[in-house]
This record gives structure tokens, sequence and C-alpha cells, in this order.
């Protein structure tokens, strides 16, 4: 409801509504020009907060001190520029504080920055101040509202809340409506908000014209869904800033013809007084109709309500005795002209006229709040305590009121009822105390103190005055609640207790506590019960109890009887005392126990328990049977071995624990070790066992135990050790590997499985084909799998076989299938050369030679060798024979050992033949006659002759080198070169070259090169220069260190290089030292010599890299050394 509009009282005291005087002309039409404000940026600030949420709290953090400058709120006029700072001083800050800008409650300026907002951030180090800058460009009419800056820093946070006010130029720009909504591609200032150019981006851009048409008039006559159809009929293209234009320009008003002054846009009256309406009709002819609520309003000839009066062209609706429910919008039409009001009813407060009245009243008495208000049925609210009163039907408060006067009754009061009460009305609240006490307390019958019999019923009684108050039970101080055992009665003022059975526990002391007073009623009960053993409980068959020997026996037997009985324990005539060592006999309130700490056999027999008390005596026995474990059975015989097994016995304990044996547990141990290992989980009924899965070769022991009811016997005394063993297999591939006229020689392979035992040899054993009689051969065991049996009868045939033995015995014969004859059979000789032998063998000069060559043949072959028809000189080639090969052997080798040696086998008359082929290669002599064949621009062609010594093996090519003749340092033109001429090119202008050549085999290049006797000029082409003669300077000298070494740290696994510079004519030669030893073609160091600078690099040193190095320089005139410490570095690991 929009709020109603403010009176101004008069000097009379009537209230005049401030409305628009009926003299006033109507406010002219607003006259709609093609003017437009600057349209609104490409970036907006929004419209901040709405007028309601300005009030609204923001969630933030407490507030702190960080902004020790705080930004300031502004005016500026569109098209302006203004700043805003805010400083923080960074003493106590570690890193830079966070800082947001916000327009109203959430837009994040952050992310606007652009051509009209740019927010900056500096840092004094001198002063330790941040400096926190926002400046708007070229302010907006929309950027004007509510801003906010927020600072955080870890837990600490600042806010501060600045306004910025954006005022209207008083003369705006006349420009065409059509080209101030369009938005053109290049993105000008000025173009729109909402850009439609994604329908149009592909039209060619026109000149803008001046509008013919009105389009503002047109636009106010159309309807809401055809704007967009327009704006695109007349090319505008911002369709956006073009209703928020439309939207801001105000609608003409039309003058009324029907109403010469309109109702007042809102009227206010009390609740209770009068209002009058009034209207001035420009046609007092016209029908006049009032409406509220949108339903019109009759008048009634009974009721005054409302009232219709009419004064000249005035016309007056007057409302009488103003109530809450006329609060509502009223309205009138005059033909088919209507204007419309509101009325708001203000409702005066209730106030108190008279207070409530303090009482203090007795329990049960009845209590009665009077207080009166200045209006008759006001609403008014009852409340104790600062808590409404509940005033339902089922509440002890009843509520009354009559005209002016309001009542709260309370018909039985109670001490609860204590406290305050009030009264709260519109227009105050009125307090009274209450306060309700207890009559004073009177016992007539006080509780008396009983002794009733177990299980009797317990019924107790006292009586009080008042009649009328409750009261609790209690018994040795904990309450007492009603059950089915227990009733609690009350009736007026007697209040009784009664239990049905009574037990044990409901012995004690009770009381009885009056709610609300400190007096209570207190008696004593008394429980008495005849004493009695409950046996049943046991379970015990015959009330027999059994327990093992050694064992701790505690028989636990309940007692009842109230007082608590005294309890005897007697065997036999013997009473059994608490006190006793071993056994002893302990009574407690609820049972009684006899304990036999270690039970033995002669405590077997009857226990009689007897229980007197004041109500009786009783008494019962028990008996007591000790049994015990069985002896241990007699020690185990073990009767039979096998690999992994044996069979054993034993004989029964002698005495059986007085339980019958139920079987045997069997264990087994190797003898070394002390952990036994169960063999069986299930009985063992009989006296004898087979363990298995032991393992072969290693000593066991075995033992008993006896089982019966009462448990497991101590184990026998352990078996002697045995061991288990197991012959081995038959040997395998049995065969004969010759034969002659008296022996035959067997060969096989040992057995598959040997087992634990080993093998000790073989038995080799023959009959005579025909016979049984197999005869020994062997004596003692042979080891060797292969043996000759002699003294064989000539062309005899016989059987052979062969056993293996170890400590278990002889294994299974291996027999051969077949007969043999005794006769030696000739084989004639193979010479089998080896693959590799088959071609020419090669080897270099100093190199070893060493050749097997097999061949075969019965009985032994003769070997000889000849070398290109001579015999072998055996100074020179060493040559061994066997049965099956042949080797020669050349320690080192030379080139006179190279040709072809003639290898001959012999058999009787049968002979076999081979050669081997043998090439002893080493490196070529340098070729002969190296000359210059002629000269020609860049090019020089070179002639030269073979080497004269080839080193025995064909050349392969050359290497050509040149050298100018100034350094005579030589660089490779070519390798491997296969003819003996060479043109030489790309050589320089103006240099003099010497060459030279290098031949090469399979070796390698020759030692030595053969260099050329003339050196070859290069000239330019066209020019001849005539060189003058002068006396050359001598430039030698000895070698000279001009840098020398430094001792130098070094770190293991980094490369490290030493460097020297040295001077001297000719060029000297550098030789590198450790310790004073030449490094030579070690693969650890690199040498390097450039321009006179010599580098030593040492790759990946280690700890043994250090030492002393030194560099030494020799010429023809002299030398030089220089030296310097290396030490190599671990590094450490942390």
């Amino acid at each position: 409801m929009p709020e109603p509009t403010k009176k101004d009282e008069t000097p009379n005291g009537e209230k005049e509504s401030v409305a628009t005087d009926s003299s006033e002309a109507p406010m002219p039409t607003p006259e709609i020009s093609l003017e437009v404000s600057p349209p609104p940026p490409v970036w907006s600030l929004g419209e901040g907060q709405a007028p309601e949420d300005l009030d609204k709290p923001v969630d933030t953090p407490p507030l702190s001190s960080l902004l020790i400058e705080r930004p300031q709120g502004g005016s500026i006029t569109v098209g302006g520029d203004i700043s805003f700072v805010a400083k923080v001083e960074a003493q106590d800050l570690l890193r830079k504080p966070t800082i947001k800008w916000f327009k109203g409650k959430w837009m994040d300026l952050a992310s606007k920055t652009g051509k009209h907002l740019q927010l900056k951030e500096t840092f004094d180090r001198r002063t330790k101040i941040h400096t926190f800058e926002m400046h708007i460009i070229k302010a907006k009419d929309n950027y004007a509202g509510n801003y906010r800056c927020e600072v955080t820093y870890k837990d600490k946070f600042d806010s501060c809340s600045f306004d910025l006010e954006v005022k209207e130029l008083e003369q705006s720009q006349s420009v065409d409506i059509r080209s101030a909504f369009k938005r053109s591609s290049e993105g000008h200032e000025d173009a729109g908000d909402l850009d439609f150019s994604g329908l149009l981006k592909h039209r060619e851009p026109k000149q803008d014209e001046t509008p013919e048409v009105d389009v503002w008039e047109i636009l106010k006559s159309a309807r809401p869904d055809q704007y967009e159809k327009i704006a695109f009929e007349y090319g505008i293209t911002d369709l956006r800033g073009l209703l928020k234009r439309l939207k801001k320009t105000k609608k003409e008003e039309k003058k009324s013809e029907a109403f010469a002054k309109k109702l007042d846009p809102a009227y206010q009256a009390d609740k209770g007084g009068k209002i009058r309406l009034v209207v001035d009709l420009a046609d007092p002819t016209v029908e006049l109709k009032w409406y509220k609520n949108g339903q019109e309003i009759r008048p009634t000839p009974n009721q005054r309500k409302f009232i219709f009066e009419q004064k000249g062209t005035q016309r007056i609706l007057v409302i009488n005795n103003c109530g809450l429910n006329d609060d509502a919008a009223y309205s009138v039409a005059a033909g088919e002209e209507k204007c419309t009001t509101e009325l708001f009813v203000k409702e005066l407060p209730v106030k108190i006229t008279k207070e409530i009245e303090a009482v203090k009243t007795t329990v049960n008495e009845r209590i009665e709040l009077e207080c009166e208000v200045s209006e008759e049925g006001a609403q008014v609210k009852w409340c104790k305590n600062g808590v409404e009163v509940p005033t339902g039907p089922r509440s002890r408060y009843r509520v009354k009121s009559d005209g002016l006067k309001h009542w709260l009754i309370i018909d039985d009061a109670s001490k609860e009822d204590t406290g305050t009460f009030s009264l709260m009305a519109s227009g105050g609240t009125s307090e009274a105390k209450v306060q309700v006490e207890l009559k004073p307390l009177k016992i007539i019958q006080d509780l008396q103190d009983m002794t009733v019999l177990l299980g009797q019923p317990l019924k107790m009684h006292c009586e009080i005055f008042p009649g009328n108050v409750p009261g609790r039970w209690y018994r040795n101080g904990q309450l007492i609640q009603s059950n089915d055992r227990i009733n609690i009665l009350q009736r007026a003022k007697n209040h009784r207790l009664e239990i049905v059975n009574s037990t044990i526990h409901d012995a004690g002391d009770y009381t009885f506590v009056p709610e609300g007073y400190t007096q209570s009623l207190c008696a004593k009960i008394h429980i008495v019960d005849p004493p009695r053993v409950h046996l049943e409980s046991l379970n015990f068959p015959d009330n027999t109890v059994t327990i093992v020997a050694g064992n701790k026996l505690r028989v636990e037997i309940p007692i009842s009887g109230e007082p608590a009985p005294r309890v005897v324990w007697m065997k036999g005539e013997r009473v059994i005392l608490d006190s006793g060592h071993r056994v002893r006999a302990e009574t407690f309130p609820d049972h009684t126990s006899l304990t036999i700490d270690i039970a033995e056999k002669e405590d077997t027999g009857n226990y009689k328990i007897v229980l007197q008390n004041e109500a009786g005596e009783a008494g019962a026995s028990v008996k007591v049977k000790v049994v015990d474990i069985p002896d241990p059975p007699e020690v185990p015989l073990v009767t039979e071995v096998g690999g992994d097994w044996c069979s054993m016995t034993w004989e029964p304990p002698i005495y059986d624990g007085g339980s019958p044996i139920l079987g045997y547990f069997i264990e087994r141990k190797k003898k070394q070790s002390s952990r036994w290992m169960r063999l069986n989980f299930d009985l063992n009924k009989e006296t004898t066992f087979e363990p298995k899965k032991m393992i072969e070769g290693v000593p066991y022991e075995v033992r008993v135990f006896a089982v019966n009811a009462i448990g497991v016997s101590k184990p026998s005394e352990p078996s002697k050790a045995f061991v288990p063993l197991a012959v081995t297999s038959e040997p395998t591939m049995l065969v004969v590997d010759d034969v002659t006229d008296t022996t035959v020689t067997m060969k096989w392979r040992p057995p598959d499985t040997i087992g634990a035992a080993g093998l000790d040899g073989y038995l080799v054993e023959y009959c005579i084909e025909g016979t049984d009689d197999w005869r020994v051969t062997n004596k003692e065991l042979t080891e060797k799998t292969k043996y000759t049996i002699t003294g064989l009868p000539p062309e005899a045939k016989i059987l052979v076989r062969v056993r293996a033995i170890n400590a278990a015995g002889a294994s299974t014969p291996r027999t051969l299938q077949h007969s043999i004859l005794v006769k030696e059979v000739i084989e004639p000789p193979k010479i089998r050369i080896p693959r590799h032998l088959r071609q020419t063998y090669t080897r270099k000069v100093g190199e070893a030679v060493n050749l097997v060559i097999p061949f075969m043949g019965k009985p032994r072959p003769k070997v000889s060798w000849l070398k290109e028809g001579q015999t072998v000189d055996p100074t020179q080639v060493t040559i061994r024979n066997t049965d099956c090969d042949s080797i020669i052997f050349i320690r080192k080798a030379e080139r006179k050992h190279s040709g072809k040696y003639d290898m001959k086998v012999e058999v009787e008359n049968h002979v076999d033949t081979a050669i081997v082929d043998i090439q002893i290669v080493d490196l070529p002599g340098p070729p002969q006659c190296v000359k210059i064949d002629e000269v020609w621009g860049g090019n020089v062609a070179l002639d030269w002759t073979p080497p004269k010594d080839n080193g025995n093996a064909a050349i392969t090519g050359y290497t050509i080198q040149k050298a100018d003749k100034k350094t005579m340092e030589w660089y490779t033109c070519i390798e491997h070169y296969h003819r003996t001429c060479i043109t030489i090119t790309e050589l320089v202008v103006g240099n003099e070259y010497y060459f030279r050549i290098y031949s090469e085999n399979m070796v390698g290049l020759s030692e030595c090169a053969t260099q050329t006797k003339d050196s070859a000029l290069i000239v330019k082409e066209g020019m001849q220069l005539k060189n003058p003669e002068y006396i050359d300077h001598d430039f030698k000298e000895p070698p000279k260190f001009t840098q020398p070494l430094i001792n130098t740290f070094a770190i293991a696994g980094y490369n490290a290089t030493l460097n020297c510079s040295v001077r001297a004519n000719p060029r000297p030669k550098v030789i590198w030292m450790k310790n004073k030893i030449a490094i030579i073609d070690d693969p650890r160091y690199r040498m390097f010599s450039n321009q006179g600078v010599c580098t030593l690099e040492i790759r990946k040193p280690s700890p043994y890299d250090g030492g002393m190095y030194s560099c030494k320089a020799i010429n023809d005139l002299g030398d030089a050394l220089v030296e310097c410490k290396l030490e190599v570095k671990v590094p450490t690991q942390d």
C-alpha cells in the first residue's frame, strides 16, 4: 500500500489534505521533440540499490581500522570526470591488502574497467601507505547511485560507502532519434546499450538523412508489441536505449471533461472520526457513482454511515464513525471518466485507566485480577512473567471482560501461580505481583515401624491436613513409583502405600514428603526370611562335582535368608574354616562357596552345609570327585624305515587317570631341532602308527601322548634317532664305448634320482650270453661313468649291467639290451675340417695361432703334417695329436709362418688328407716415388707408384694429406683412395703446399708416408710474380711456457681441464704426464694443442685421478716443463 499523503494541521485543529488546488491549471502536455540526452555508454555501472534495500544491513565481517583515508561522496554533471581515493597504512601488513569497489550491493566494478572506469593502485615505500583510486571518466546519468569500497587483509576487514550524484545538463543537444539510437560498427561513444547490428551487419553503411516523420508520435500511439517492427522500419538498432528513453518521457495528461477538480491522491482519518471526500464536477448534470474497493456505495435510509451531499458543482461523500474496515480504495465515476483515492484510518492507542492490584493469598484460594482500559471491546493480552497466559477450555486461567473492564480469574490457586501478571494493550502495560503460599501442615496419623515376613503384603498409612496436598514416597532416599506390585493411593487427607508381595529389597527406611512442605513422615520396615540352600541352580547330576586333579575348585551355592544366615561347611566331622590355606569356605550375603586351590585325590568325598538364622535352620550336602590325566605311554619303537616314512609301535600307559584311554597323539622332530610337530589331529585308536613326508637323510625322533576324558598326558620318552634313506634309481643311457679283442669299454649316465644318501659309486657286472653267472668286474666301486672290462675271451658274446651303490644299498641294475661281440672293428679315418678353416685363415703379425682339427678312426689313427711339401719345423710350430683331434699352435705369428699346411690321417691301409691355408699379414710399406705432375689454378696433379711391400695383403687404398709450407700442419684431403694418381682441388692462391701419401691394407695404414720432394706454389693465373730475394730471419727458439699450469680443484664426476701456453719454433712435441709418467692412449684423457695453447681434458675424474700433472714441450733446440697439483673432491649428500 502506498504511503499516505502528509497532512498539515490548521490553527483550528482541523486537518486539511495537501492536494492540488482546483484553481491550478492542469500540467501542460510535454512537447515531444527529437532531443535525446547522451546515450548510455558501452559499459554500465548498473542501477544501484533500490530505495527499500538501502536500509538493509549487508553481511560483512567485523570492521577493523584498515582505511586511514576513506573515499567521500561527490556530485558531477553528465560528461564530467571524478576520482575517489582510499588509503591503507601498511606498517603492520606483511603483504598488499585486497580492495574491491562495488556499486550498490552486488556489482563488482573490477570487471567494468575500460574507457569510462579506471582503477589504480600505488605504494609509497617511504610512508608505507597503499593508495587505491577509482576514476570515472565522462560520467553518464546512470552512473549515479551508492558505491562501496571494501578492504580485506587476512582476518581484518574495513568498508566505506559513498554516493555519486550525476546532474543533467541544462541544455541538451538536438539530434535525430534514428541516428541517436543507431549503433555504428566502429563502436563510437554515442552507441546505444543493445546492438541489433547482428541482423544488419552485412548491409552497406548509409548516410543518415533528416527524418521526414515524427517517430516519437508513431511510438507513443503504437502498442508495445509493435515497437520492434517500427524500430527496424526506421533503421533504429538500439531498441533498449529507445525503450529507456520512451519510458522516461512523461505521458501527455489530457484535460478532464467531467471533473473540474478530482479527488486528492489520499486521505487520512482517525478511528471513530469522520472524513469528507469532495469532487468538483465540470458538468453538474452528469451522473455520479461512488465505489469502495470496486463495489458501488448505495445510500441506506436507516444507517448514517455514508452520507451524500451536494453544494453547487461539488459532490461530497461523508463517512461517519470511521473504522478499520473503512481503510480502502475509493473511486468516483462521472460518465466515462473516473478518479480514485485511498483512505487511511488511523487507530488510536488503547490506554490503561486502572492498574492491576497486587494479590497475596494461599493455596486453593480464588484469585481475581482486574484492569480497566480506555476503550470498550479493546484487544488486550494477559501475561505471566512475560509469557502469554493460555486461556483455552482446559486451562486453569479464565479471562472475562465487561465494557472497559477486563478480569483474569484463577479458581484453584497453586504455588506455581506465584509470579508477575501483566495486561498488555496497544497504549500501555499494567503489572502486579501475585504471591501464593502454602497452608500450615498438620500430621493427624504418622507412619508406623513394621516387621513383615517375606512374601506377605506390606501396607503403610498416614493422615495429614490439608487434605488435598499431594506427596511422594521414598525408600532409602529413592523415589517410589507406582507399578504392578506397588500401589500409591490418596483420598483426601489419607495417603497409603501398598506392596502386594514383599521382597528383601522392600526393607528399609520409608519416608512420605508432602509436596511443597519441608516436613516429612518416616518409618522403618524390616523383612525376615528363613534360610534356604538352592542346590537346584548348580545343575550338577546327583549334586556331584567332578574336578581334575591339580586344578582349582570353587563351588558357589546360592543361599537366602533374612537376616543373613550363619553358614558352616563340614567334611565328615571336620569343620572347614574360612582361614584354611588350600581348602577353605567363604560366605557372602547371597551365596556361600567352597574353594580347593590345588585339587588332590584325597579331596574326594561328601561336604555338608548347615545354615542358621533367627527365622530357622536348613542344610544340604555336595559330593566332590577328583580325576586326573593318564601317565605317559612307554618309549615308542621304530621297527622299519623307508625313504620318507617309518613304522612305529608302543605300549599303553600303566595308569589311565581313572578314565578310559580315548586315543593317542604322535609327534616327531628333527634330532637337531627342539620344535616338535604333531602328526595327527584326530586321535589314533591303535598303538601303531606310520609317519610320512619326512626328509630323506635327516635324523628324526618320535614320541607319543595318551588322551582320556580329562586331558592329554605328558609325552613319552623320545625314540632312538633314525634316518630315512632310499636307494638311488638305476643308471641311465648305458652304451658301448669301445671294443677290442680282449676288452669292452662301457659308458653310462648317473641315475636320475640319487637321494639324500648320495652316491658312493658304481658296480659293473657281466655274464656270458646264455648263462646267469654274473661276475663283478670291479672289486672296488668306481666313481667314474666309464669303465673298461678286461680279460675277456676273444670273439665271445657277453651281457653287461651296472648298479648304483649308496648307504641304503644297491639300486636296480641297468642292463644292456643286446649282447656284445668281443672283437675289434676297423673304422676308416675321416678329418672334420671346421667351417672357418675351409678358407684362408688370416692372422696379424704377433698374434697367436691355435687351431684344433678333429678326426675319426679306429684303431687310433696316425697323424702327420707337411708345409709346402716339407716337414714342419717343431721349433717354429707346435703340433699335438690325440685320439680324436690334432692341434697346431704358434705362440707369436710371423710372416714366414704363412703357407699351406697338409694334414694326413692313416688307419692301416686307409688314409684321409686335408689342407689348411694360413696367412700372416702386416702393415704395408709407404708408396714409392710421389711426384707433382702439374699445377694449374688452384689444382695440383699427383702421381705415385704402389709400395714395394704390401704387408702380405692386397693394398686396399691410399690416404693423401697436404701441408702449408708456412705452418707444416698436415690435413687429410682424401681417404681410402684406390688409384695411383689424383688431382687435389680448392687450394688457396698464394700458398705453397707439400703432399704426402700413406698406403693401406686390411691391417691398416703404413707406419710412414712418402712426401713430395718439391712444393706446389698456387699462383693467380695471368700474373707472374717475381719473388725478391731476402735473407731469411732465423725464427728458431727453444720451448718456453708463456702461461704455466695452475693448481686446480675438481668435482668427482664432472670433466676437468688443465691449460697452459708454450712458444717454440720449430713446433714442439707436447707430452702430458701424471706423477712423472707419460699419458699415452688413455681413453680417460683428451689432449689438444692449438696455436700454442695446450689443453688436457680429464673425463669424469675420480679421487684416484688426483696428483701432480706436468706438461713437457720438446723441440730440436731444447725442452721446457711446467707442473700443477690436481685435487678431486667427492660431493657429500645431505
